[in-house]
């Protein structure tokens, strides 16, 4: 199962001469750019591990191109994602998030139904891959 959270998650995974492309646009706008890394993927999970530093006024996408290579490098089998965050209003709006690393596979979700009082059906989705500890869900 392909995970499908944020920007572009519905197409291929973009190259890295693709994702140098958004990148640039990002900074064009005057985004910063931050990394995030999980090995839990369940779409309630917004707030993913940082990795390194909120990047501010970067005057290429090179430095943020090499900040993912690290975190793939770094992490491999996991899940990560750049995201784009906009402070022209005022507080830090988020305006592109891009999986930009995947795990070799992907377990996916399950659909938990509960029967609840008064005939109430209740679901919930459960990650497969939350089935093993942290650290090794993936491999």
């Amino acid at each position: 199962m392909r995970l499908t959270q944020g920007t572009f998650s519905f197409l291929p995974d973009l190259s890295d001469e693709q994702l140098t492309a958004q990148i640039a646009y990002c900074l064009a706008n005057g985004w910063a750019l931050s990394i995030e890394y999980t090995d839990d993927p369940h779409p309630r999970n917004t707030y993913w591990e940082m990795f390194g530093q909120p990047m501010f006024d970067l005057p290429d996408a090179a430095g943020v191109l090499a900040e993912v290579a690290d975190a793939r490098r770094t992490f491999p089998d996991r899940y990560i994602k750049l995201n784009a965050f906009d402070s022209t209003r005022g507080i830090e709006s988020l305006r592109l998030s891009i999986i930009v690393n995947r795990p070799r596979r992907e377990p996916g979700f399950a659909l938990v139904r509960t029967e609840a009082a008064g005939r109430q059906i209740r679901y919930a989705l459960r990650s497969y891959a939350a089935d093993r500890p942290e650290g090794e869900r993936y491999g």
